[in-house]
């Protein structure tokens, strides 16, 4: 069985697709230029459904059949597709790009697409709107050098709401999910290039305590001070860093009381949490917990609320294979990368959490994501969409990743319960 370091395309294959790329580079630059301009922040419905509905359409071209779920929280419809591949007995890869960014209306029309001395800049232009157009023309790269996928079946994903923590297109993800052998998640690259094999945990809480109010200065003893009791819990999460080496506690926002002649009837605290294994952030949740059921102030109640939760995305043994096939690849590309954990979440930590080998930061290089700054190296751009559709061809290819999915097709013959099989024609819920 050849090493995760081997290449598993054959030099003509990867100048083929470098060829293939570059000549589709303008394409690429003028989708570019399309899709930054328009306004699509993640509470921006119309402008998402615009990104949307392209993106459908481009999947359709690349042979995919595709839905699109609406949902009732008012955000975009999420973009899933299946294009079947060219070996029935291959893996089945899952892919995800986003499609919203932070960025409110009004953004596109004052600070439109550009390109000067090789950077390209306006909103979301490299996060993520060249990962997503990276996925999409590498696969149609790799269906023009190779007539198609050499997978079973893969799964594309243009998620709607990811700058908000994905709360409509993640049940989509982890039901897809459950089907894939590995995923590639095309976030852009790290400034320096490097791809991301972890991220941090993040766990979202909001602690809120009830007191009593009262006239500060005429009966203060009768008033239960919520905000005293809000200092108290701030102290002792704080005092909770460096309890484990890899957690990160921090009471970001709070706010309480009503007037300062009048004892704080309430306050309420916003918690961010983040770890980098999947215990860690347990037994933080835990020590969190733990304070909330303390009471310096009597009389008074607690109540801590999650509000979001990514499991870390840990870097699994067979996510090494993944960062062995992209580092052999970029070698032959002629440029160096490595691998690197990131603080951040993505859709990524959802999948690594369910047990899918994942990659991210697949995109081209960029940086200084959700600021005006914001800016994609245009010279990243073929190397790094060859590179991708390379990996794409190599997962397809190696005896070990296969081997995982014989594992789970002998699973699902056991039990029933898991899709092996590419999908059938036809059509699911949805919009089509």
């Amino acid at each position: 069985m050849p090493p995760a370091s081997a290449v598993l395309l054959t030099p003509r294959e990867i100048a083929a697709l470098r060829a293939a790329v570059e000549a589709a580079e303008p394409a690429f630059l003028a989708d570019l230029a399309r899709l930054v301009n328009t306004d699509c922040g993640s509470y921006t419905k119309a402008g998402v459904d615009v990104i949307g509905r392209w993106t459908a359409d481009r999947l359709r071209a690349l042979g995919g059949r595709v839905t699109r779920h609406r949902n009732d929280e008012g955000l975009g419809e999420t973009v899933v597709a299946e294009i079947a591949g060219a070996d029935p007995q291959g893996p089945v890869l899952l892919c995800i790009g986003h499609m919203d960014t932070v960025f409110d209306e009004g953004t596109a029309e004052e600070r439109p697409f550009e390109i000067q001395a090789g950077i390209a800049t306006g909103p979301g232009v490299t996060d993520m709107k060249s990962g997503l157009l990276a996925g999409l023309y590498a696969i149609g790269a790799l269906r023009h050098v190779l007539g198609g996928l050499p997978l079973a079946r893969l799964m594309f994903v243009a998620n709607p709401d990811e700058e908000i923590g994905s709360p409509v297109s993640s049940p989509h993800i982890r039901r897809l999910a459950t089907e894939a052998d590995a995923c590639l998640v095309l976030e852009c690259a790290r400034a320096n290039g490097d791809i991301v094999s972890s991220r941090k945990g993040t766990l979202d809480l909001v602690i809120t305590v009830h007191g009593r109010a009262a006239h500060a200065g005429v009966e203060p003893e009768k008033g239960r001070s919520a905000i005293l009791e809000a200092a108290r819990i701030v102290t002792e999460l704080h005092a909770l860093n460096g309890r484990w080496p890899d957690v990160t506690v921090n009471v970001g926002v709070i706010a309480g009381g009503t007037r300062p002649n009048v004892v704080a009837e309430r306050c309420a605290m916003e918690v961010d949490v983040r770890a980098v294994t999947r215990n860690s952030l347990v037994e933080a949740e835990s020590a969190i917990r733990a304070v909330t059921l303390r009471r310096a102030v009597p009389d008074v109640t607690i109540e801590i609320e999650e509000t979001s939760r990514h499991w870390p995305m840990e870097k699994l043994e067979r996510t090494g294979r993944l960062v062995g096939h992209a580092v052999a690849l970029a070698a032959d590309l002629g440029f160096e990368l490595r691998d690197a954990a990131t603080g951040g979440a993505s859709d990524a930590n959802t999948t690594a959490g369910m047990g899918v080998p994942t990659l991210d930061g697949l995109g081209p290089i960029g940086g200084l994501d959700h600021s005006p700054g914001e800016y994609l190296e245009v010279a990243s751009i073929v190397p790094r969409t060859v590179l991708l559709a390379g990996l794409i061809a190599s997962i397809g290819r190696d005896p070990e990743v296969r081997a995982w999915r014989a594992r789970r097709v002998a699973a699902a013959v056991d039990g029933g319960s898991v899709q092996v099989a590419a999908a059938p024609a036809g059509k699911r819920p949805g919009v089509s």
